[in-house]
């Protein structure tokens, strides 16, 4: 009886540590491939832009960058590529642009999904943002400043969210709006939490600014 428990005690131990290990994966392992994925598209976009590659209005192929993002309420190190796609394996790249809704710019609704965590959690903050924060989208040739507007959590089903005019699916789009979704509460997938925000302002993109 003694030698079975002592059995137990270490099948046990080596369980837990088999978790441990893919929860340190998870959390952090996964972000270091996301690094190394941001590190390529950043190269490739800075090629692209630096030869005169697709403007906004264009589309990209999935999976590759579109845009950068960058969010002054979330710290200096807040600046990731934006990918065209929200599959699995885009999203693993970084934040990803939903196929179909507006780009950069437009008018309707430039809809953008990321990780909360795992695969370097780029909206893992999400929930800090607040009305007036701004959210900066740098193209080739300009930079596009949004205001938030709201916050909301949202059910899985609500696609309504995504909408040119969100949660408006029948309505015309007359405005130049951004959505970020990222799921909500952290750690979990039962609910969405999303970010509105409009167009205010666009200037031209400062040299090196995809740096």
């Amino acid at each position: 009886m003694r030698t079975f428990i002592r059995s137990i005690g270490e099948l046990c131990i080596t369980a837990g540590l088999v978790v441990l290990l893919f929860v340190a994966y998870e959390l952090w392992g996964t972000g270091a491939y996301t690094q190394a994925q941001q590190h390529k598209l950043g190269n490739e976009l800075d090629r692209s832009w630096a030869t005169g590659g697709k403007v906004t209005t264009e589309r990209v192929e999935l999976g590759h960058g579109i845009a950068l993002i960058r969010i002054p309420r979330l710290g200096k190190s807040f600046h990731y590529v934006i990918i065209e796609g929200v599959s699995v394996p885009d999203l693993r790249k970084g934040p990803g642009h939903y196929p179909g809704t507006a780009m950069p710019g437009q008018i309707g609704n430039f809809v953008v999904s990321g990780h909360r965590t795992t695969y370097l959690a780029p909206f893992n903050r999400l929930g800090d943002l607040r009305d007036g924060d701004r959210i900066l989208i740098d193209t080739r040739a300009r930079q596009y400043v949004y205001k938030v507007t709201d916050l909301k959590v949202v059910q899985p089903s609500d696609v309504s969210v995504t909408a040119p005019v969100p949660e408006h699916p029948r309505a015309d789009p007359t405005d130049r709006l951004i959505t970020l979704t990222t799921c909500n509460p952290k750690y979990s997938a039962a609910q969405r939490l999303i970010v509105f925000g409009r167009l205010v302002t666009s200037v031209p993109r400062a040299k090196g600014a995809s740096a």
